[in-house]
Order: structure tokens, then C-alpha cells, then sequence
């Protein structure tokens, strides 16, 4: 009998699967990171407990273009800094992907609030433009001009912070508690630019960022680097406060209470 590919696979096969992805070799992207200080009452109110404001009200935004053996990758992230129990780091509300391959890993083992989208990173001698946009709308867009060098930064350690969750079957809440998860990001850069500009934030019903004004620009850069992460569980947290902003999740959150239609199986 030939093959049945939906059948499972031999050991051999899931070992090798694992050492492949073990021994993947430096990626490097393409990106334009801004970041900014906003109202600190809206930061805030966007952070679901246990996780806390920092000591300063910023938000990063992080366009890139990776290049994938096989296919270029658009990968953003739209974040607000927030601490937990001692060590801060970013919270991303959205984080936009190109290509269902990276979003289905991002979401489904560290609960990365990932959805398919539109990313562009153009440059044009000192011109530089990059866009996150979803449903027809660039609802974040970075431009200016390169202005000239900066100092390559020492390899680092990042954290961000994610929940992982499972709406429950019958839409009552969750299967089982949620987890906090610190995902630890390594970063090395290659190649560094101060980029004069500005940050525009467009009103969007999906992804609604432009309650987190610019209220100050602390820098744009565009530059190159690598990062690997591992990510690790900290704790379980409440169902009952993590609720409120499961919508940060879904652009229909009614979505996840509703059950197929009689008959669509």
C-alpha cells in the first residue's frame, strides 16, 4: 500500500524533523524600528495582569523583512514596554506575518498574537518607508531619511511577553487556565542607521493603535540583525482577569463563541 501521509510518523522521522529545525543557521532581516513615548494611561490600560507599566510609557513598532530560504518573509510587531515580576520587556498587541508558516508556530507554541497581514520595507537611497496594513489599511507607516551611522550594539537578550490560551469549547471562557509566557530573543546587529522621520498612526476598527499616540519620538532606526528565541512558561494567571482583553487577539472576538452551523460538518 502506498504511503498514507496523514498517518503518523516513525520516530526516525520526528527526530530528524527536530534535529533540522535545531541546526537552522543565522537568519537575517531587513528592519525599521521606532520607538515612542505615548499616553501613559493608555499603555496601562492595555496590559493584562500580572504584567505592569514600566517607568516610561513606550511603544515600539518593528517592521522587518526576512530572507527565508525558499521565500521572503514580512514580520512586524506593534508592542508597549511592561514588567513582570522584575524584568521588563515588551508586550506586542499585533504582530503581523506575511506567511501562514510563521504565524501558526509563533501562535500555536508561544501564544504570539500573530495574523496574517500586508508589511512593506522600501528603501530608496537615504529614503526609507514601512507599513504595517491588514484589511486594506496601513494603520502603521514609518518614514524619513537615513541620517547617517550608529555604533553596533553588543549582542543582547530581549524579553517579550505573551498569553497562551485556548477558547473554550463551550464558549464559556477557557479550557484551562492561561499561561505567561517570557519569550527570551537574542539579537545580534550587523548593521546600524539613525533615520530622520516620523511615525504615522491610522484609524483602524482591526487594529486599533492609534489610541497610543506619538506624544514623543525617541528614535527610528533601520538596520540588520539576527535573532533566535526560546520561550518558557513563568506562571499560570487567572482566566478571570485575562478575559477582558482576549479581543486583542481576534479581529471578531464573538468568533470564538460561535459554534459551526448545524449541518456544516
Amino acid at each position: 500500500m502506498a504511503r498514507v501521509r496523514y498517518g503518523a510518523r516513525t520516530e526516525a522521522e520526528i527526530a530528524a524533523a527536530r534535529t533540522a529545525s535545531s541546526k537552522l543557521p543565522d537568519i537575517w532581516s531587513t528592519g525599521v524600528v521606532a520607538v515612542w513615548e505615548s499616553d501613559p494611561d493608555a499603555v496601562a490600560a492595555v496590559l493584562p495582569p500580572p504584567l505592569k507599566p514600566t517607568g516610561r510609557p513606550l511603544v515600539r513598532v518593528n517592521i522587518s523583512k526576512v530572507e527565508l530560504p525558499g521565500y521572503p518573509l514580512g514580520a512586524g510587531s506593534f508592542a508597549v514596554a511592561a514588567a513582570h515580576d522584575g524584568v521588563e520587556g515588551w508586550y506586542p498587541l499585533v504582530m503581523p506575518m506575511t506567511h501562514e508558516r510563521a504565524l501558526i508556530g509563533g501562535r500555536e507554541v508561544f501564544g504570539e498574537p500573530k495574523k496574517l497581514g500586508e508589511v512593506t520595507v522600501e528603501r530608496d537611497g537615504l529614503v526609507v518607508r514601512a507599513a504595517l496594513a491588514r484589511h486594506g489599511i496601513a494603520f502603521v507607516e514609518v518614514r524619513g531619511a537615513v541620517s547617517g551611522g550608529l555604533p553596533l550594539p553588543e549582542p543582547v537578550q530581549k524579553t517579550d511577553f505573551y498569553f497562551k490560551f485556548l477558547p473554550a469549547v463551550d464558549g464559556s471562557g477557557f479550557d484551562a487556565d492561561p499561561v505567561l509566557v517570557h519569550c527570551l530573543r537574542n539579537e545580534k546587529v550587523r548593521k546600524l542607521e539613525r533615520v530622520t522621520g516620523d511615525v504615522v498612526l491610522r484609524e483602524s476598527m482591526y487594529d486599533p493603535v492609534a489610541d497610543l499616540p506619538v506624544r514623543r519620538l525617541v528614535e527610528i532606526t533601520i538596520g540588520e540583525k539576527t535573532t533566535d528565541q526560546k520561550g518558557k512558561v513563568v506562571e499560570r494567571v487567572s482566566a478571570q482577569a485575562l478575559l477582558p482583553y482576549i479581543h486583542q487577539r481576534y479581529d471578531d472576538p464573538q468568533q470564538i463563541l460561535d459554534g459551526p452551523p448545524e449541518g456544516s460538518l
